[in-house]
Order: structure tokens, then sequence, then C-alpha cells
């Protein structure tokens, strides 16, 4: 029997803060973490999770630290991976039951985790920390740390990601954004016009861009050796061939840094908004994921 309380999940708190919660689909399913990426917010899930809810799947879509309005805190600092993986640590804390016999928690006392974008990485760092919490990984566009970093000099990936060096620069990418260009970037990369406008209107209008570009201006306190960590649950790492940020040299490599099941989808076709774009076969990789796991 599950341990997990039924009751509706609308808010985690951790250090103070805040973070909101979309808690959907029956109460008696296993639960699935949904992590949005940049920038985007937890709305991104918004037709994904209703053909989880359909195969017996709850979903608890998170609008993390920065994004969450009662959880926007100051200094880059604030925005570490490990901070950010501690935030979903505590929400996966609140699913669970507790540990059986010796402390070793059974599958039904885990977590389905997925990510996608900035939320992969996160999820990636929970898998390697928490792997008493995580049940399965379901990874969106980017691939675990250790194969992103060493792809940056071996492939095209370090020319796809100027733009994380051009958001270290203090009011840049703010600057960028009020000027519009900052929207003009998102479509030359993919986003439709209906996603540019949720973007204007949940990141900009809302004040969550200052926390959003955080994540990336915290990238220099990165714990490296937590980002060398072998993932030892079951993963499947999704990319789609019309990705403007991540080539597939990263993609290739993720394998390596699986000690457990694993494969890889790739989505042809379809640009680095998988969740948005692309929700039927974003919700199979993660139902197929669940299943076997």
């Amino acid at each position: 029997m599950s341990t997990r309380h039924p009751d509706r999940v609308t808010e985690v708190h951790r250090d103070g803060l805040v973070l909101d919660v979309i808690d959907e689909g029956p109460l008696d399913g296993d639960p699935v973490v949904l992590l949005h990426g940049f920038p985007e917010r937890a709305t991104c899930w918004r037709s994904v999770a209703p053909l989880l809810h359909a195969q017996g799947l709850r979903t608890f879509a998170l609008d993390q630290r920065g994004y969450s309005p009662r959880a926007r805190p100051r200094g880059r600092r604030a925005y570490r991976v490990a901070e950010l993986s501690a935030d979903v640590a505590a929400l996966l804390d609140l699913l669970v039951g507790e540990p059986g016999p010796g402390g070793v928690r059974g599958q039904e006392s885990k977590v389905h985790v997925v990510g996608h974008d900035w939320g992969a990485i996160v999820a990636w760092h929970v898998a390697t920390t928490r792997p008493d919490l995580v049940r399965s990984l379901t990874a969106f566009s980017v691939p675990h740390p250790a194969a992103f970093v060493s792809s940056l000099v071996s492939s095209r990936q370090g020319l796809r990601s100027w733009y994380v060096g051009a958001f270290q620069l203090p009011g840049g990418a703010e600057w960028l954004a009020g000027r519009g260009t900052f929207e003009r970037l998102l479509r030359r990369g993919g986003m439709s016009a209906d996603e540019v406008a949720r973007f204007r209107r949940e990141i900009l209008d809302d004040g969550a861009l200052p926390g959003g570009l955080a994540w990336y201006r915290a990238l220099p306190w990165t714990d490296r050796e937590a980002a060398r960590q072998q993932v030892t649950v079951p993963t499947t790492m999704v990319w789609s061939d019309g990705d403007s940020f991540i080539d597939r040299g990263a993609v290739e490599r993720c394998g390596r840094h699986v000690d457990a099941p694993y494969r890889l989808v790739v989505m042809p076709g379809v640009t680095h908004w998988i969740p948005t774009q692309a929700p039927e076969p974003a919700a199979a990789a993660i139902l197929a994921r669940a299943e076997a796991s």
C-alpha cells in the first residue's frame, strides 16, 4: 500500500522560500515530477501532463527557484545547481513514504523525475545525489553534465552555447529583453509566436527573468565532482534533431555516464521546445521509461 498522502500538493517550502506546484492526475497514481527549463515555467508541461494522467500517473509540475514569485532570493550563489536540486529533493520528500527496514526505499516510495533544458540539468543532479528518491529519470534536450562539458571542445556544442557567456554580462540579457531582441532570438531558436507570447507574459511581465538568468550566472559555483558522478537509476535521454542549442555529439556521449538501463530517443523534425511542440512523443517517452522501471 502506498504511504503517500492523498491531498493535493500546491507548494513546497525550503529555507524560507515557497515554490508553487501544479498537482494533477489521479490521487493514487505513481508520482511524476516535471521540471521546466529556461525561459519557461511549469505550464510548459500543460499538454504533456494530461496524456500521463490518462495512463494513471499523477504529475507535479514545479515552478522552480527564481520563477515562483515567493522563491526569488537575491544573489547568484542562491541559484547554484546544488540549491536547485535540493528544492526538488524537498518536493520528493513530500511525495514518498518513509524508508523501509534498514533505510531502504521500495520502488513504490520513489518518484519518476522528468526535466527539460535546465530542468534536465537539475534532474541529472537529483538522480546522482539522491538516487534513494528517484525511480527513473527522463531528460529532455540536455544530456548528462559530464557529456555536455566534454563536447564543448570536441563538437559544435561550444558554438551552440554562445549565449551562456553572453548571459554572464550584468544587465546584458535584461537589456536585450527590453528591446525585444530576446524574443526575436527565441523565435529563431524555434519558439512559436504563441510560445513567445507566453514567455512575455510568464517571464518578462511577471518579473521572473532575473531569477532565470541567475541559474546561468551561478555556473561558476557548480559542484564539479557532483557533475561527474554516474547515474544509477533507469534513464531515458530524449533529443530532437531540430535543436539549435544542443549538438548531437553531446547527446551521443550521454550513455557513458549511466550505470543503469538506458535509452536514447531521437525525435526527428522537432526543435528544442519538445514539451510544447511534441507533447505526444514526449509523453510516450516518459510512459515507456516509467513502465519499464
